[in-house]
């Protein structure tokens, strides 16, 4: 009988806590996802404090706990609330530890089949199903974030499984939704089947880095020089593939502006089975919940992530929003940049704008402000100006909500103020040639995609070129011309690979070491993942500048504010004669015979 006691107030412990946890982890939940405060790091620290102790009382009263009903799904709840706090840490501040040990607690459920019913047992709950459904969504989006490819293969497949399994075993619950989630991580998954991937999105040392240039960076003229430090993603076109709140092109850039562990680093090491069936863990951790990771699940050789705000489909309003947040905690000699792929918004005027957008309040505006005693040609230079950064807009939304979706090149004017580093990938990016205020770099898509077969490629089955080009390189270029890996051996694409680093060696040491380089790029040249998209962009405007006739290249050539040196144009010899050399190792020189 004291046994039974016993364990009765041993249950209403692990009740009382997890309560306690849950209500912290919903006010948690609610906090903003971009941005920090004092406040927002008090209630993380509290959250993460109270599940620490659910889950050593749960390990320390195993035992009496499964005595009193306790079920494992239930611990699989706790530990999968666990892995969703790392990942919310992750996606606030960046720093792959967390999206690490995110990783680490998902794969101990998985591997644990805490959320898998036996055959034996009588419990059918659709509501224990949509846990696990829940789970496995969330794994799939840390395994793809980490590049688990082998990973998300197995999760897939048993994601197919269990929806399936879910319609038939549960007929009166519908799982229409879950279907479609289904779809999307398989469109999502397939849209990389067409290419060779060799080397990953993110910065790797081992890939990325020019030894010849290290002594030029070094001594870098640039008496100020800044680094990224935040970035802002988001994309929108119809139909484009994600998976989530995650679009294909976001992912990409997400990836290319992190970096990547390399060697034993990358490894996690393997779980063995222990005498009672749970899974000894070698990862460093033990199941116990503690900010401080242990040491071998990051490499401390590598420099901070910049911090990434993703977002899907925001307003207008919330876009500026958190650009203004982040512009307000930008550090001395930072830079942060914001990255849009979207198609051009629809024509707006100041009659038809029913929402209240931005073109509209910058007319009423301007007309509010405007002097009767200037001269008529006065005023119409300042309409002329005033409106260069309201006539095109790009579009993050449903053209049926109306402009609240539309951004405007003047929408982001105010935060010139501040270092700012564009990347915009629409068919209206010139609109951006109209931004006016303190200088800021600008990298601006081409108003087409080129493709050899363009009925067949599209931005939505593979994301969009630009970005593309400026995150998988070599990919870009065997698109654009039509090869995919099946064309060409593994050796085949080494080799083009080495081409196009030597050429990136190249222009990255004639950019360090010139005194004719304008300001805007010279301090930002610096840093490494921004002088990676640089390059990247000077081989794509030469790419596509050499594919295309001369007549032809005003729509499918990238531009870039303000410009850079003429030794890096296409047809400079260092830059045209790399192209020309990848293309005759890939055998589609013909491709470029244009000029």
């Amino acid at each position: 009988m004291a046994s039974t006691v016993g364990g009765g107030d041993v249950a209403r412990k692990f009740r009382e806590l997890v309560e306690k946890a849950d209500r912290k982890f919903a006010r948690v939940r609610d906090l903003p996802a971009h941005g920090g405060s004092p406040a927002t790091g008090r209630w993380l620290h509290k959250v993460f404090k109270a599940y620490t102790e659910v889950w050593k009382y749960q390990q320390q009263h195993r035992a009496e706990l499964v005595g009193s009903g306790l079920q494992r799904w239930e611990i699989g709840e706790i530990a999968s609330r666990i892995g969703q706090l790392y990942f919310g840490q992750y996606q606030r501040t960046s720093e792959a530890r967390f999206l690490l040990e995110a990783y680490v607690f998902y794969e101990a459920i998985f591997h644990r089949r805490y959320f898998e019913v036996s055959n034996t047992s009588p419990l059918k709950d659709p509501s224990v199903r949509f846990k696990e459904l829940r789970f496995y969504a969330r794994f799939l989006l840390v395994a793809l974030i980490l590049n688990r490819r082998e990973t998300v293969g197995v999760l897939v497949d048993r994601f197919k499984e269990l929806v399936d399994d879910s319609r038939a075993t549960f007929r009166e619950t519908n799982f229409k939704e879950w279907r479609q989630v289904v779809q999307e991580i398989t469109r999502f998954v397939n849209a990389d089947k067409a290419f060779l991937n060799t080397r990953p999105l993110r910065y790797c040392p081992i890939f990325d880095t020019h030894p010849d240039s290290l002594p030029y960076v070094a001594r870098f003229h640039a008496k100020k020089v800044l680094k990224l430090q935040d970035a802002v993603l988001t994309s929108y076109h119809r139909n484009e593939v994600k998976f989530a709140e995650l679009t294909l092109d976001t992912f990409r850039m997400l990836q290319c502006l992190e970096w990547e562990p390399s060697g034993s680093f990358y490894q996690k090491h393997q779980k063995e089975p222990a005498g009672n069936g749970i899974m000894k863990e070698y990862s460093g951790t033990s199941g116990l919940i503690d900010i401080s990771l242990a040491a071998d699940l990051t490499d401390p050789s590598l420099p901070p992530n910049p911090k990434k705000a993703v977002l899907y489909r925001p307003t207008a309003t919330h876009l500026v929003a958190v650009i203004a947040t982040m512009c307000e905690e930008l550090p001395p000699e930072s830079i942060i940049l914001i990255y849009v792929s979207s198609s051009s918004g629809p024509a707006a005027s100041s009659s038809s704008d029913s929402s209240g957008g931005s073109r509209r309040f910058s007319k009423s505006k301007f007309s509010a402000t405007h002097d009767p005693n200037s001269s008529p040609e006065v005023h119409d230079n300042k309409r002329g100006y005033i409106s260069g950064f309201y006539d095109s807009s790009l579009c993050l939304g449903s053209h049926r909500i109306g402009g609240s979706n539309n951004i405007y090149p003047g929408d982001l004017l105010p935060f010139t103020r501040r270092p700012l580093f564009l990347v915009i990938d629409s068919d209206s990016s010139h609109a951006f040639k109209a931004e006016r205020g303190e200088p800021a770099a600008l990298l601006l898509s081409p108003s087409r995609p080129s493709f050899k077969s363009p009925s067949i490629v599209n931005a939505t089955q593979y994301g969009s070129q630009f970005t593309l080009f400026l995150t998988a390189p070599l990919q870009a270029f065997c698109q654009l011309v039509g090869l995919s890996a099946s064309d060409r051996d593994k050796d085949v694409y080494d080799e083009a690979e080495k081409v196009i680093k030597s050429a990136f060696a190249k222009w990255e040491v004639m950019l360090c070491s010139s005194t004719r380089i304008d300001l805007v790029w010279a301090q930002v040249l610096p840093d490494p993942i921004l002088r990676r998209l640089i390059l990247r962009f000077i081989f794509c405007r030469a790419v596509l500048s050499l594919y295309h006739p001369a007549e032809a290249r005003d729509s499918y050539v990238p531009d870039c504010l303000p410009c850079l040196p003429g030794f890096v144009s296409p047809d400079s010899e260092a830059v045209e004669s790399c192209i020309r050399q990848l293309a005759g190792r890939l055998k589609v020189s013909d491709f470029f015979d244009n000029t």
